[in-house]
């Protein structure tokens, strides 16, 4: 790995508290930025490393805050189907097919079509078994993710292997924290990660939300991501969602909550209260039928909004390019032309993605000190031309995960011209091929 890297001549959009949008070079050291912008003609000729990115732009890797690794292998085999069927049709019968291998296969299929998107970061929910295979992929590759093992203890429709016992549940929880959190310089973290509140019982979650703020660790669950989640939730317990998420203490600044379409203002008064995180996933809404989540109202009254693709069987990709534009477009349709426009969306994908998982002061934007996660990304291509006077609309509404060149993540090259550095792309697609297969005849599907 090279100590020193000099990215030369970009536009760099830094994504800073000033959104400023500078050209000239970026400095990396020790696989964090020295320096933004200027002429830094003595770096160039002493750096380990000269990448020329002229004509190019140079922004923070993506942040996606909602993915499932785990899920990646099922693309295509669980369409055209509303949340809960998806669930107990699809989704659960292949998680429960799972093993070592496909687990391994499936985030390594995940991990390669996130770099070679712009993506440099997420945070994922697993299944309930396997996921230390998770963060060995990630481990491996040089890739940065927050990951928690799936947690479900209740349900009379859900698959044996995923119907585990309450106290095992936390005990395997902790044990990966343990193992786990913090390794490889901080790149790899831990989280608790109970599923939703149909699938887990009272006492899991006010277990997981103690256990929470005594480790000072996040909690990553799904909430009011579909009508009849939420009359499910209202039946047994008399609140709303996220309020009886919030009567458990499963809300604050550690805690991010997928989905969130439906909210009455209770609830988005609450979560701006409590700082929750919300995660939204457009493509995920739309293609369940779950609708569109007020994110305009939400960022209107200082709620924390970041981006993420969901699952592969309910997008089919993890691409940030297809949610940043998909976001946009939503809110436009319901609050005007106006609404949620490209530089505050580029923000969600980015910063207020590395805010969403305490990682502001890391990543998320180029700054001096902070980690080099960074993209460089060509916009030299039929539909990036003419390039717009602001780089920011051509990212935002234009460009698309094949026009990501180079990637680096601590300021190490994991792509280079389309070239993946820690994987081999072709044998990636061959075991999740190969293991893909092997599932769906477990699964019966």
């Amino acid at each position: 790995m090279e100590e020193t890297v000099l990215i030369r001549g970009g536009t760099l959009l830094t994504m800073d508290a000033q959104d400023a949008v500078v050209t000239g070079d970026l400095y990396i050291e020790d696989g964090r930025i020295v320096s933004v912008g200027g002429a830094l003609e003595q770096q160039s000729r002493t750096a380990d490393l000269v990448i020329d990115a002229s004509g190019m732009v140079v922004l923070p890797g993506f942040v996606q805050t909602h993915l499932h690794f785990c899920q990646t292998l099922f693309r295509g085999a669980a369409d055209d189907l509303p949340l809960i069927d998806w669930l107990k049709r699809r989704v659960w019968p292949m998680e429960a097919a799972h093993n070592a291998a496909s687990v391994r296969a499936s985030a390594r299929l995940s991990v390669c079509e996130l770099i070679k998107g712009g993506t440099t970061c997420a945070l994922t929910m697993e299944t309930v078994n396997h996921t230390e295979e998770a963060l060995r992929v990630v481990e491996e590759t040089g890739f940065r993710a927050t990951i928690g093992k799936c947690m479900m203890d209740k349900g009379d429709d859900v698959p044996r292997a995923l119907h585990e016992e309450t106290a095992r549940s936390i005990s395997e929880s902790l044990t990966l924290i343990e193992e786990w959190h913090g390794r490889a310089g901080g790149r790899i973290r831990c989280c608790f990660a109970p599923r939703f509140a149909v699938s887990c019982t009272h006492e899991l979650l006010t277990e997981v939300a103690r256990l929470a703020r005594e480790l000072k660790l996040m909690v990553h669950t799904h909430a009011s991501e579909n009508v009849d989640e939420i009359a499910m939730v209202e039946r047994e317990t008399g609140m709303r969602n996220c309020l009886y998420l919030d009567s458990l203490g499963l809300t604050g600044p550690r805690v991010a909550l997928a989905h969130c379409v439906h909210l009455d203002e209770e609830e988005i008064e609450m979560l701006h209260r409590t700082g929750t995180h919300v995660l939204h996933c457009p493509s995920s809404n739309l293609k369940l039928g779950s609708g569109i989540a007020p994110v305009s109202r939400l960022l209107e009254r200082g709620v924390s909004v970041s981006l993420g693709a969901d699952g592969a069987p309910c997008n089919n990709r993890l691409d940030m390019f297809t949610e940043m534009r998909t976001a946009a477009l939503l809110q436009k349709v319901s609050r005007g032309a106006d609404a949620l426009p490209a530089r505050r969306v580029l923000r969600m994908a980015t910063i207020d993605g590395a805010r969403a998982l305490g990682l502001d002061k890391e990543i998320g934007s180029l700054e001096a000190g902070k980690r080099a996660d960074i993209s460089i990304i060509k916009l030299d291509k039929p539909h990036t031309t003419p390039r717009p006077p602001d780089a920011v609309s051509a990212i935002v509404y234009a460009a698309q995960a094949g026009d990501v060149q180079t990637v680096l993540i601590d300021g190490r090259v994991l792509m280079r011209e389309r070239q993946l550095l820690t994987m081999n792309e072709q044998e990636v697609i061959l075991e999740a091929n190969r293991e893909a297969a092997l599932l769906l005849e477990r699964a019966g599907i």
